[in-house]
């Protein structure tokens, strides 16, 4: 019972931060972050698999969550909004199709990346991050250039799912409040993001991609099938990022070509370098603190502060927290990479360094 111990514990935190949901205690700001950093953990994680523990360069992740967004947004719309016509589902069946409807955009997504895995079984490193960023621009204007989707505009109308979750919802569980749905199906699928990832990095085509990071060519000569573990290393890391981004939309509500562009690609990239490369626990960690670097970097009276001695150099400047979120997040890749290249966990997971927790936690 004592290797469950870790698990049990965050399946007791998830249960109280429903209640604190479920109650107001933890009022929608709230909720908001911690699912935008569940968000920010799927994108950090899945990534990883590629920049990290295959040892590739990709640039453009964001494409994957953009497809993942508007899949998933399409059919929830289709099957429980009114902007198509009537729905084609009952509300009631709102909670059982919703993860569906998530797991297809994460299958699409999956799917778009061999526009990426092909190109990566003869290119490499620079080469690879040009076509990733040519095809994080290719998806955003073939989105923007469609107009039945709302093109440049944006698409709208998730929320019909959610109120169909809350209108359904059992008065034994929703009492007088309603039930937070949405922040469930994240905290799901950032544990099954977490558990999925573990487990392939541990099996035989995680250990695949290992010898491919170190020597590919070497990996080869030891009868790995490097084509097919790189396809299917991009496809996992793709459907990943794709169920982010239909989660994404479904907690705002909305979405535009722009959100997924190279800058949010430039985010998981952070997160990534921040925390490791080739660590998961790295990986889930700098989420976790970019997140909240996030929120700090929202507050202009902060951003006063800190840049008050700027002003007597400029003193006519007036910067944003909007703008300066862009200087300092840039600035703070670099740093990263000028004093500890290797993130704060290295290539090692918190076992590694705390190796007495082992014994309190399995992923079999």
């Amino acid at each position: 019972m004592q290797k469950y111990s870790l698990n049990v514990l965050m399946v007791l935190v998830a249960v109280v931060l429903l209640v604190l949901a479920q109650y107001r205690i933890l009022d929608n700001y709230i909720q908001a972050v911690i699912m935008f950093g569940g968000i920010n953990i799927m994108m950090s994680t899945s990534l990883n698999l590629v920049n990290g523990n295959m040892g590739e360069f990709t640039c453009g992740h964001a494409a994957f969550m953009c497809v993942g967004a508007y899949v998933a947004s399409l059919l929830s719309v289709l099957c429980f909004g009114n902007k198509f016509g009537d729905p084609l589902l009952p509300a009631a069946a709102s909670y059982f199709v919703f993860p569906v409807i998530i797991l297809m955009g994460g299958a699409v997504a999956a799917l778009s990346s061999i526009l990426v895995a092909l190109p990566s079984f003869k290119t490499r490193d620079d080469y690879l991050a040009i076509i990733t960023i040519a095809v994080n621009y290719m998806v955003i204007s073939a989105i923007e250039n469609m107009d039945w989707i709302g093109g440049s505009r944006g698409f709208q109308g998730m929320k019909d799912t959610v109120w169909a979750m809350v209108d359904s919802t059992p008065s034994w569980l929703a009492g007088d409040n309603d039930f937070p749905w949405v922040l469930l199906f994240v905290i799901l699928f950032t544990a099954f993001d977490i558990w999925v990832i573990r487990r392939f990095i541990t099996s035989t085509y995680g250990k695949g991609v290992n010898a491919v990071c170190q020597d590919e060519t070497a990996a080869e000569i030891m009868s790995v099938n490097t084509n097919k573990i790189k396809t299917v290393n991009f496809m996992i890391s793709a459907g990943l990022a794709g169920c982010a981004g239909g989660l994404f939309a479904h907690v705002v509500g909305y979405v535009n070509p722009q959100s997924f562009n190279i800058l949010k690609s430039t985010e998981a990239m952070v997160m990534v370098y921040l925390g490791g490369m080739g660590s998961l626990s790295g990986a889930v960690i700098s989420a976790v603190v970019f997140t909240f670097l996030l929120e700090v970097l929202r507050s202009q009276a902060l951003i006063d502060f800190l840049l008050a001695p700027a002003t007597f150099v400029f003193p006519d400047w007036e910067p944003s927290a909007g703008v300066i979120k862009w200087v300092l997040i840039p600035l703070l890749l670099v740093l990263i990479m000028q004093f500890r290249p290797e993130g704060i966990m290295g290539n090692k997971e918190l076992s590694d360094v705390f190796p007495k927790l082992k014994k309190y936690y399995t992923f079999k």
